[in-house]
């Protein structure tokens, strides 16, 4: 368990908050490309880490994200006329560029040059296969864009999808750090002679409960849960867990597939789960136009169309409020282990009835809890290192550290699986394309 103020470490993170001010050190995934889908078209509303912010497409085609009240009085940019290369207030009509510098101030006579001295808050962005990024922290030149696979490989078809989640993003996060449960909540109705012998899930079924092999990493860990899988060989199932809030789930035979999930902080009490996942191999991939050709939530899930509000954005119809349909007949007559339709949403079932923060000084960690105890440990201790002594963790410079991949395999019992598997690990298959950021 945590103390109350690590937890709170862990939790806070808005504008000078320790953990805040460790995910700002990062890009952050911001916008879906197709939220502003031409130059000029209406801004959105965009709460990122505790912040208001307004997102919007200039003339030239490029993004900006800038504060969401008006520098003069506060009035909400929402309103404002995005027109030729700036977003204009229609209080009074105070222009901003994507810099956040006012441009134009029409309410004042024509020799002040006062709008000279007035800027909002804006970040930089860049714009990468289907993702609107934004750099949130200090540096004026903001650190590289991380070479994410599934981000960067632009053949089809490949999946963005976007799901809110009204609770802390750790909460989300540390529910992939639990390899384990995938065999209980996701499949505790599956049984291990409805698949062939000899595969991952015949394996996995056969022996629920798995041991784990850990090793740190400059990114953040990899993991490593075993199963017998015969007498001489182990099933391993390898988890990659990335600062500050990235996972790679095993999700088939190692190298199968890109795939990363992100759990972006909308503030405290929220956050957007981001899953981007490209198939790999020979016949997997096509080329396309780098379109993204998928459901904006994950597959299964019933999107409710997006609104304008802070919270509007990649909504399902399965909440809380309706006990995410689940169907008690389907549970109880074992077609269903939960009951909850899709995998995702059992995710959500269990993560956002803890509450939204969750006070972990009351809980009861067992030897499966290994990793998310360590990733706990890890990001506490490095949101104080920031704070204490202004030291910045590694992979925020090192774009590289983020090539790797995670998935299935079955290894002889006698070989050093993190040795035997990572050449598969750190296979990569992408060219970073060379992008400047689009705004100030």
């Amino acid at each position: 368990m945590l103390s109350a103020e690590d937890n709170d470490i862990l939790c806070r993170v808005g504008p000078g908050t320790p953990m805040g001010n460790l995910i700002r050190q990062y890009w952050l995934p911001a916008i879906r490309t197709d939220e502003l889908p031409a130059p000029d078209c209406p801004p959105v509303r965009i709460r990122l880490v505790g912040e208001n912010l307004i997102g919007f497409r200039l003339s030239s085609g490029n993004v900006a994200l800038i504060q969401n009240a008006c520098p003069h009085r506060g009035a909400s940019l929402f309103f404002g006329r995005n027109e030729e290369e700036g977003l204009r207030c229609v209080y009074h009509g105070w222009k901003f560029d994507a810099t956040g510098q006012c441009v134009d101030m029409p309410s004042e006579p024509a020799e002040s040059n006062f709008r000279t001295k007035i800027r909002a808050t804006a970040y930089p962005s860049e714009e990468r296969n289907g993702i609107i990024w934004t750099y949130m922290g200090p540096r004026e030149v903001p650190p590289p864009l991380p070479d994410i696979e599934a981000n960067l490989l632009c053949e089809g078809p490949y999946q963005i999808s976007v799901l809110y989640r009204p609770c802390n993003f750790f909460q989300g996060w540390e529910g992939e750090m639990d390899t384990v449960h995938a065999a209980f909540l996701h499949s505790g109705a599956s049984k291990s002679e409805d698949f062939p012998p000899g595969s991952f899930n015949y394996y996995q079924y056969m022996n629920r409960a798995a041991k784990f092999s850990t090793f740190d990493t400059d990114y953040g860990a990899c993991n490593g849960a075993y199963r017998p899988a015969g007498d001489d060989n182990f099933y391993w199932r390898i988890t990659q867990i990335l600062f500050p809030f990235y996972n790679m789930t095993p999700t088939g035979a190692l190298g199968s597939s890109a795939k990363i999930g992100m759990y972006v902080p909308v503030d405290d009490d929220h956050h957007l789960h981001w899953e981007i996942q490209i198939p790999l191999g020979e016949g997997a991939r096509r080329t396309s136009a780098g379109t993204p050709e998928q459901p904006r939530t994950p597959g299964g899930a019933r999107p409710v169309p997006n609104t304008s509000a802070w919270y509007g954005r990649f909504r399902i119809d399965q909440t809380l409020g309706n006990d995410y349909l689940i169907d008690r007949e389907a549970q109880a007559a074992w077609k269903s282990y939960t009951g909850i339709p899709n995998g995702r949403i059992q995710d959500c079932a269990v993560t956002e009835t803890m509450g939204t923060i969750y006070d972990r000084t009351s809980e009861h960690l067992g030897t499966t809890d290994q990793l998310i105890i360590r990733m706990r440990r890890r990001m506490v201790q490095m949101a104080k290192a920031l704070r204490d002594q202004g030291t910045v963790p590694p992979s925020v410079d090192r774009p590289e550290l983020f090539r790797v991949r995670s998935g299935e395999v079955i290894l002889p019992r006698n070989v050093d699986w993190f040795e035997a598997t990572k050449a598969q690990r750190e296979q990569f298959d992408a060219v970073p394309p060379l992008r400047a950021a689009t705004s100030g």
